[in-house]
């Protein structure tokens, strides 16, 4: 009895110390990392749960964005507090998540990953082995909006999202080349504002020209001209910008209210703004370009010429209208942005203005005639109306239509 009672007494030691071990696992592994600006190994920011990490004084938050989608996906990103529309960055812009099972996090092996149901995991950050020393890795929302990966003990940066920018540019990032891992810093726009995967646009830094530059689909629409002596670029309008310049590397620049948000962004039509606080001013306005033109910084497409409907200095400006179905015709393709109905508007001479099919920001619907067409300073619907020159004496009639119109599907 006694032998009997002593191995009852090391097997209900053994199971208690197993549970233990279980309940710390798992207690550890569900933490939610709310009201804080790190994550250690173990925490988990959860989308179902709305977890959210926010910056030291307040400045940024990060977690899986809410907003409404049809398919419940959603993605990782990283907004100015309180500024549903300051988003300055996004994980996982290739592969949106399932909203209701979507999580960040970081492992007792070093790895800061998300998962959900849908997908393969993406691992934003993986410890080389052999790994031991999770105690001193941290993830932290600093209030510059980067979110870094670090080992305290080494002081080492391990990963951070300035080194993987989207469609923004914040203070203290780089635009240029990663010497250290031969990846190009650049902004690619988003394809539409609710489909955030990568759009047709790029901004670069031309580190042997010393200019920026924005390309559509590799093509050079934009160029900021070179960096002059009084620190402006020669088709940048403006203030006297705060920047550093790294010649073969990297291009960089500081905010002037050092106070307030400050953000350049990207947009799905190619113009580049600079938004402080609530107000926003163009950078650049490659939406603008044609291909023919050379003002404002465009550039010429080789031997590209302007179409002959169209005229020098005529423009899309965007409008409310009320329309009808009988002078509309409608590409329901979802791989067409905004810019592509605006590039085949403007090569169509039956086109007088173009916007989106799908409420999403994809798809095109065109103006193949203006006959009852009304613009009014409120309407039904928001179309980019070909506005002509008043200045050009040319021989073409702002009214004129051809009904047998062909749109490529």
């Amino acid at each position: 009895m006694v032998l009997c009672s002593a191995q009852e007494k090391l097997q209900a030691l053994l199971l208690f110390t197993y549970f233990c071990l279980w309940w710390c696992t798992t207690i550890s592994t569900y933490v939610k990392a709310e009201n804080t600006d790190s994550m250690k190994p173990g925490d988990i920011l959860n989308a179902s749960a709305t977890s959210t990490l926010c910056s030291k004084q307040g400045r940024y938050c990060m977690n899986f964005n809410r907003n409404p989608d049809p398919e419940n996906l959603t993605y990782l990103s990283i907004f100015g507090k309180g500024k549903d529309d300051w988003l300055v960055w996004i994980s996982n812009r290739n592969q949106p998540v399932d909203i209701n099972s979507a999580t960040l996090s970081l492992n007792y092996s070093g790895v800061l990953k998300i998962e959900s149901k849908i997908g393969k995991p993406i691992i934003l950050y993986a410890s080389p082995p052999p790994f031991n020393n999770s105690n001193y890795i941290v993830a932290t929302l600093l209030d510059t909006g980067n979110f870094v990966l670090k080992d305290i003990q080494k002081n080492i940066v391990l990963w951070q999202s300035f080194d993987h920018p989207t469609d923004s540019l914040l203070p203290g990032m780089k635009l240029g080349v990663n010497r250290k891992t031969g990846e190009n810093w650049s902004l690619v726009s988003s394809i539409s504002d609710t489909i955030l995967s990568p759009g047709p646009f790029r901004l670069e830094w031309e580190a042997t020209r010393k200019e920026l530059v924005i390309k559509r689909r590799e093509k050079v629409y934009w160029t900021s001209g070179k960096l002059m002596k009084n620190n402006r670029f020669e088709n940048i309008p403006g203030e006297d910008l705060k920047v550093k310049v790294v010649s073969d590397e990297y291009f960089a620049y500081t905010a002037q209210n050092e106070n307030g948000l400050t953000k350049w962004t990207l947009l799905q039509t190619g113009q580049l703004i600079n938004r402080e606080g609530g107000e926003f001013g163009d950078i650049a306005r490659a939406d603008m370009c044609y291909g023919y033109n050379t003002n404002g910084g465009c550039q010429k497409w080789g031997e590209a010429k302007i179409p002959a409907c169209r005229n020098p200095g005529d423009k899309f400006d965007n409008k409310h209208v009320y329309s009808n179905d009988n002078i509309v015709n409608n590409i329901e393709n979802a791989s067409y942005g905004i810019s592509d109905c605006q590039e085949m508007c403007w090569t169509n001479c039956s086109c007088f203005g173009f916007n989106n099919y799908y409420g999403n920001g994809t798809g095109c619907v065109f103006l193949v005639s203006t006959e009852g067409l009304n613009i009014a300073s409120s309407g039904d619907d928001v179309f980019y109306i070909l506005i002509k020159n008043a200045d050009h004496k040319g021989m073409y009639n702002s009214n004129y239509y051809i009904a047998n119109i062909i749109f490529p599907k």
